[in-house]
């Protein structure tokens, strides 16, 4: 209970620090994390090892993804491109099927994406989707959002349903079935929650050049702005199938360039240098510190250095053994299919890392399948399914996808609550009543 009351008091500190006294989330996030740290009692040198750990890991996965991501996003967004496809969308699907259209989009590219890479990718057209008709630009990103985390969370090749899978020796092709119909369900009340709650939280975008002044010969083709996102997201996808252990795309030089472009930071780099290419008269001084260039770092800095200090919390959260205190509560309990929900769930809200809840539970739960009557080849598939579910919620300050969201937005943090947070608990819950339903009929 002591513990217990210590993480909510720095959560609470963070929170009310953010909003009450509009303290900068960076700032925030950071001194929490340390308050924390010294409450729990711990050492300094493990509080330290946790700062550089958490602000280093996420900086060495995510924060060149949100760069390179801005980067891309400036030039669609200041030669139009991003226009062009949000018109050409709008035309195709119309205003009303925006967010379902933005929501399965999310959810494909995140089966081999990560969740965060695929809204840095997405959000450029979100953007201009919410700014191109009358729809919330919380709307348009939080759907997006929901739908990555979805498939994020449960449907292979992303680490943590592999590595679940792997642990607890769950068929990987059930999984993916059997995670893809889940998380697909789970998108039917997310999408009803987005068209009736998201869309009332009143958010315009910020547009860094008004997109409507260009004139419409000076816009890149509808072709020419895609290429900078289709090709890095087939790159990505093309190493995801040439990375599986049954090699389906054979071996040799070929193959280890397509894995090497298509890791996401040299796919994304390639659909950076692709947006080069946007502009209708190239001038080299758009890509100095005071062009197009400059304007992205100054844009990406307060997400990638907020998306740190979010990590670093989480970090000193994993570190000071939060995690021994939720699995050591919950162990014992016998509620089959529902105890490894429960503590992907405890854990996930408690430290932020999907990947981290994911492992950390499997390895829990793999010894004890037998008494809690999971070790059938089905509930080995569903056991990994259900933990994927509880690892999808929620994502709240400790988890730098809510601060991607959040700072890419510009929305506040009680806002990034009541949507995306919000979002992330109803596909939590949704997902393990859809998981105990399958249980019953093909278990």
């Amino acid at each position: 209970m002591f513990t217990l009351f210590i993480i909510l008091a720095a959560l609470a500190l963070i929170l009310v620090a953010i909003i009450k006294f509009d303290i900068h989330p960076f700032l925030a996030l950071f001194v929490g994390a340390i308050v924390y740290g010294l409450m729990m009692g711990m050492e300094t040198e493990l509080i330290v090892k946790s700062i550089s750990e958490g602000f280093g890991g996420v900086m060495g996965s995510v924060g060149l993804l949100i760069l390179l991501g801005v980067i891309l996003g400036t030039f669609l967004e200041k030669t139009g491109g991003a226009m062009v496809i949000a018109e050409k969308v709008l035309k195709w699907v119309g205003e009303k099927s925006v967010n379902l259209s933005l929501m399965l989009s999310s959810w494909i590219l995140s089966i081999p994406v990560f969740g965060d890479s695929t809204i840095i990718m997405m959000n450029p057209i979100a953007k201009s989707l919410s700014a191109r008709s009358t729809i919330s630009y919380a709307a348009t990103i939080v759907a997006v959002s929901l739908g990555a985390m979805a498939s994020h969370s449960l449907v292979p090749p992303t680490p943590g349903p592999i590595a679940t899978a792997g642990i607890l020796g769950a068929d990987l092709g059930q999984v993916i079935f059997y995670g893809g119909v889940v998380s697909l369900v789970t998108l039917i009340p997310l999408y009803i929650f987005v068209q009736k709650w998201v869309t009332k939280i009143p958010l315009r975008p910020f547009i860094v050049a008004d997109e409507k002044q260009i004139k419409k010969e000076d816009r890149p083709s509808f072709t020419a702005s895609l290429l900078p996102i289709l090709i890095p997201l087939t790159l990505i996808i093309l190493a995801s199938i040439a990375n599986y252990p049954s090699k389906p795309l054979g071996e040799g030089g070929l193959i280890k360039l397509v894995q090497f472009l298509g890791t996401p930071v040299m796919a994304l780099l390639i659909g950076a240098l692709l947006s080069f290419t946007l502009p209708k008269k190239f001038d080299r001084k758009l890509l100095s510190s005071t062009g197009w260039i400059g304007d992205s770092i100054l844009l990406a800095a307060p997400v990638i250095l907020i998306t740190g200090a979010g990590a670093v919390f989480g970090k000193m959260l994993q570190n000071s053994g939060v995690g021994d205190l939720v699995t050591s509560s919950m162990s014992d309990a016998n509620w089959g299919i529902f105890l490894p929900f429960l503590i992907a769930f405890g854990l996930k809200t408690a430290q932020g890392s999907t990947t981290v809840a994911m492992i950390t539970t499997a390895s829990i739960i793999a010894p004890i399948m037998g008494p809690l009557g999971l070790d059938s080849e089905a509930m080995k598939v569903f056991t990994t399914v259900a933990i994927g579910a509880g690892a999808l919620a929620i994502s709240h300050a400790n988890d730098s996808g809510f601060w991607v969201v959040t700072q890419l937005s510009g929305m506040t943090t009680k806002q990034g609550n009541l949507s995306h947070s919000l979002g992330t608990l109803i596909a939590g819950i949704t997902a393990i009543l859809v998981v105990y339903v399958l249980s019953l009929v093909v278990g």
